[in-house]
């Protein structure tokens, strides 16, 4: 990934219904260039670089790709929410935060600039401060369950399906997330097709292997979605998307 330093690390399983991973990224050198897809997460980020003082940023739901800049001397940590985060650990809805992001006080959560010295105290400190954020009421099990489904097919089930499963009505699923998310749960799901397909792009296998109806329709939606077609993602020239060039090698 050209001079870039990535690392992630897993959340602890009691976490793991609304944190789906802490990562950082590095860029010790020259200022990059890139293009960020959308993958369905809500990040918390922290960063700071040559030109910007530490500050905080939430970002929403992105559901086009963006281009980015990303300075010389950049660093960041952060957080990527799965979406059940939002009611239960933000506490608020990120509704009107869709392809957007909102800036956060600079010690938001009592984070500032010398957390920065190491990732691995970084993960364990705001670990500690996603618990405490833990609601003490119960939690909505339809919600859970809702989610999980959602995440482990990997988006391919459909809005009629889930709602059976968890027995939720579709219109009132759908309302949630519009309110909860500003986005359909059908097109949340999309998302998730698509990035589920980035490593199989990746490795070049330019063809459906998620939940598409045939070709046409996966490089319509990849198109869709990201801009490119599966082929220019697989190529992926000057690493400018950042998603593909993070993925582990196989």
């Amino acid at each position: 990934m050209s001079s870039l330093i990535y690392q992630s690390q897993p959340p602890d399983s009691s976490l793991s219904d609304f944190v789906e991973s802490f990562w950082m990224l590095d860029n010790p050198s020259e200022n990059k260039e890139a293009v960020l897809l959308p993958d369905g997460r809500i990040d918390l980020i922290f960063s700071e670089s040559s030109t910007e003082a530490f500050h905080v940023v939430l970002l929403g739901i992105g559901t086009l790709p963006e281009q980015v800049t990303i300075a010389e001397k950049t660093k960041i940590f952060a957080v990527s929410f799965n979406l059940l985060a939002s009611e239960y650990i933000l506490h608020q809805s990120i509704s009107g935060l869709l392809n957007t992001a909102e800036i956060l006080s600079c010690d938001f959560w009592n984070f500032n600039a010398d957390d920065f010295n190491d990732f691995e105290k970084f993960c364990k400190k705001i670990s500690v401060k996603i618990k405490e954020e833990l609601p003490t009421q119960k939690i909505d099990e339809r919600k859970v369950r809702l989610f999980d489904l959602i995440y482990s097919s990997k988006g391919s089930l459909s809005v009629k399906v889930l709602s059976e499963k968890v027995v939720w009505s579709e219109r009132q699923i759908n309302r949630y997330f519009n309110q909860q998310f500003g986005i359909s749960l059908k097109a949340y799901c999309g998302i998730l097709r698509f990035r589920a397909s980035f490593q199989h792009i990746k490795e070049g296998k330019l063809f459906p292997e998620e939940n598409f109806s045939d070709q046409s329709h996966f490089i319509r939606e990849v198109k869709k979605l990201s801009g490119f077609l599966p082929k220019q993602l697989s190529l992926n020239k000057n690493d400018r998307f950042i998603q593909f060039s993070v993925l582990p090698k196989k």
